[in-house]
This record gives structure tokens, sequence and C-alpha cells, in this order.
């Protein structure tokens, strides 16, 4: 760990008793009466999208290896840029490289809550034959940054810091404390990143409230706020065959044609269908009162509806359900040698309520009688996690997204995952936000995250300075 952290932070509220009588209190319970009168400058625009550049260069491209990341170059560009202003904040390295950095501005009132704006500096590798741009030469083109990270999430992280920063520089005094969390290894799990923090630093992190990705984008006339993440049940599915001299294969018991067999079935065996959680919100304001919402929200018609949303399709799909996508095969060592062994890695995302064994019974239920001979292994995985949507944050973001874009927002579970979780687990509530403009409506979002292409327009920057700052003094102002 290098850095130092300064004054100590508050411990983290109890889990327990919060399940039973809620969250924090906002302290007084005042919160202003948006349009709150904050001017947010050109100039802290051209700052976000300067930093947003220079993060992208960085190229902190996250393989999943432990030497990957090396999140430590985007840490020292926040460094310079927080500079100057007297910020309070520390640098941890979790391994060689793999750095995060937290900022903290102490509030007024000791009791009132602390917001923590949460966000990663690794993004996940590239295919550059798929680019119309270099993807990390950051060019800002027709009014659109270009960069591998600049939706996921960047954008986002720069706009965190260059607020958190015109407060600081500013010294308009905030009731509670406001922290500024830039992590590695989001991409790659939180190994190294938030989870290291929250297991050997918790102080530093603390927040009672916690601002995130995965918001901003688009469905219909309202806005979106990630309110829920589904979880992760990693499996690995292992079958044995039997040896053999491959210029012979007939009878052979070869676990390579086992393994194709093996995927094919656990690719079309059904999950249970499940429309509770933010279903109903979702197809409200993607349908609002259709014939197609009517579909939607049946069981028995559901998936015949699944096409009618397009590109949203993939998304519909995957949030009525546990879903279970073989990602990776292995067999065979030498190409003269029918292989005995093989395997096939899962990623299973998981509803709220689904446990390891039913995720294994529903495999060996797909795999039938080749489950005589599988093992299943299991592997990383994360619990679901949600937060309420009558908070005093969820108040406040619906306000600013108001004023801002004049937009009601709706509430969704995100089929990914995110360090969310991580402060859910905790007790904290964590939202996914953002505020993308027009241009970018869910389908597109979803369209560029982790593919060829990824770019954010100018004017998306812009709208997400100015609301993150009503967010900010909205809920932490005196």
């Amino acid at each position: 760990m290098s850095g130092t952290t300064g004054a100590s932070c508050t411990c983290w509220p109890s889990p327990t008793i919060w399940a039973e009588a809620g969250p924090p209190s906002p302290g007084n319970g005042r919160f202003a009466t948006f349009p709150y009168d904050v001017t947010v400058t050109t100039s802290l625009h051209d700052d976000t999208v300067d930093l947003l550049r220079s993060l992208i260069r960085t190229e902190c491209v996250n393989d999943g290896t432990p030497d990957s990341g090396q999140e430590i170059q985007a840490v020292r560009v926040l460094e310079r840029y927080l500079g100057g202003v007297g910020i309070e904040y520390g640098v941890y390295e979790s391994h060689p490289g793999r750095a995060s950095l937290v900022a903290r501005l102490h509030g007024t009132d000791p009791d009132a809550p602390s917001l923590a704006l949460v966000g990663h500096l690794d993004v996940v590798p590239v295919e550059p034959a798929g680019w119309a741009h270099d993807p990390f030469a950051a060019d800002v083109i027709d009014g659109e940054v270009w960069g591998r990270g600049a939706v996921d999430m960047l954008y986002l992280t720069a706009s965190f810091a260059t607020v958190f920063r015109e407060a600081a520089r500013s010294g308009v005094p905030l009731r509670g404390d406001l922290v500024f969390v830039a992590v590695a290894d989001e991409e790659g799990g939180s190994r190294y990143g938030l989870d290291w923090l929250l297991r050997n630093v918790p102080e530093v992190v603390a927040a009672d409230y916690v601002l995130t990705e995965a918001g901003g984008m688009r469905i219909g006339e309202k806005v979106v706020v990630a309110v829920a993440e589904k979880g992760s049940a990693g499996r690995r599915v292992t079958l044995r065959g039997t040896p053999g001299h491959a210029s012979a294969p007939h009878g052979t018991r070869n676990a390579a044609v086992l393994i194709a067999e093996a995927v094919r079935r656990l690719n079309d065996f059904p999950s249970p269908v499940t429309l509770g959680g933010q279903w109903p919100a979702f197809v409200e304001a993607y349908a609002g009162g259709s014939p197609l919402a009517e579909r939607l929200g049946d069981p028995e018609r559901v998936d015949a509806a699944l096409t009618e949303l397009g590109a949203l399709a993939g998304y519909g799909h995957a949030v009525t359900r546990t879903t279970y996508a073989p990602t990776v095969l292995r067999s065979g060592t030498a190409h003269n040698v029918i292989p005995g062994l093989g395997s096939i890695d899962l990623d299973v995302r998981t509803l709220p309520g689904v446990t390891d064994d039913e995720v294994d019974a529903h495999l060996r239920a797909a795999l039938g009688d080749l489950a005589e001979d599988a093992e299943i292994t299991r592997l990383h995985g994360w619990l679901p996690s949600a937060s309420p949507t009558d908070s005093p944050l969820y108040t406040v973001l619906g306000e600013a997204l108001g004023e801002t874009l004049g937009r009601e927002v709706v509430p969704i579970v995100a089929a990914g995952g995110s360090d969310a979780r991580l402060y859910r687990y905790r007790g904290a509530v964590a939202y996914g936000f953002g505020v993308l403009s027009d241009a970018w409506s869910y389908e597109r979002y979803r369209s560029v995250i982790h593919s060829h292409n990824e770019r954010i327009d100018l004017e998306s920057v812009r709208l997400t300075v100015d609301t993150l700052t009503r967010v900010v003094h909205g809920f932490l102002g005196e």
C-alpha cells in the first residue's frame, strides 16, 4: 500500500440493523429544491473531456491476469489532476501496478450520510482490426470521444473526479462526506480493486450511499437508474471419455465429442422464467400499456414477445431468468490422440433467490444421461444485490434528472455486474448512474459496451457533469 489517507473515516453501518430499520436518515432531512443554484462552467466540461481522453490513453487493459491492468498509470493522471486544491487522498496497491485512488472531503455534520462516487480505471481488451479509429488515441471525431473505456466507464470516472475536485476547490460546505473512489480490476471481478480495499482498508472507502456505473440510458421517455444486479455462479463441467489412437475413431468414447453434445444440451435447455423485480417497471417504460406490454408480462408468452424488443431482446431474456452461457471449451493435447478428458466453463448469472444447489441441479437436468460421467465444479461468483427505490438519494436522483432532462427515472436490474454489489453487501445503498444524451437509447448503449468502436458524445459528458453537480449538492449541501 502506498500513499496516506489523513483523518480516519466513518466505519461501516451494520447490514443487520439496516435490514430492520432501513438506510440511515439524511441527517436533518432537508434537501435542496431543484433547480439547485450551482453554476457549472464550460471549463468544467472541458476539464472532464480532457481528463477522459487522458484516462483512455493510459491503456489500462485488464485481461484477467494479475499483472494486467496496471491502473497505476491512470492513478498518476488523477493525482496530477487532483493536486493543488488541498484534497486528502491515498493510493493503494493490492499487487504491483494494480493501484486504486481514494479521496475524501469531510462534511460539516458527522451524523449526515456520506456519498461515494465510485469509478473504475481498467478497461477490457480490444481487437484493433475491428475499430475504425485507434482505440487508445482518444480522438474527438464529430463531437464524440473515441476509445476503449469511453462509455465503460471512463467518462463517468472523469466526471466523478472533476465534480469532486470542484466541490473541494469551491469550498461550498457539504453536510456529509463526499468520497471519490477510482479503483482497479472492476472488469476482472474486483479482486485487486474494491474487494481488496474493503477487506484491507474498509474505513477508507466507507460510505452510506454510492453512485457508480450502469445508468443514464433512454428507454422510451424515461431514463435508466440501475438499482439491482444479477448474481454470478460460474461453473466448470468436466466430462470423462476414454483416450485412444485417433487413427481409429470408430466406437471410441471421445471427450471432445462428449463436450460438444453437452454444450448443445446446456445451451438449449430452458431456464425457468421469473417476471418479478424491476421487470414490470422496464415493461411499462418500454411498452406502456400496449398489447406488447401484456405479452411481456405473461410468463407463457414473454419469450415469443422478446423478439419485438429488437436490440434489447438479449437484455430482456437475461433479466427474466437465470442464464447459463457456455464460454470456454477444453479438450485434447495432440492431434493424433482421442482425448479422454474435456471441460466446459459456463458464465451463470443468477436471479435473486436462486441457490448454488439449484444451479447444479439445473446443469445435471440439462446434461441428462451425460450427467452420470460429469463433474461440476463451482467457480468464482457472487450474490445478486439490490437497493431500494424509496431512499433519499433515489429521490434526489429523480429530481436532478427531471431538471436536467425533463424525464422521469425508471429503475432496472443490470444484467452484468459492477462494484455496486460490494457496497450493497455491506449495507450501503448503491445506484448505477450516468446521463446520456438523446442519441443514446438503451439499445445503442448495449451495442458498444465491450464491443468495437466504443465512444461517447460530448453532450453526454456535459449532461453528466451538470446532473452530478446537482445530485452532490442536492444530497449533501447545507
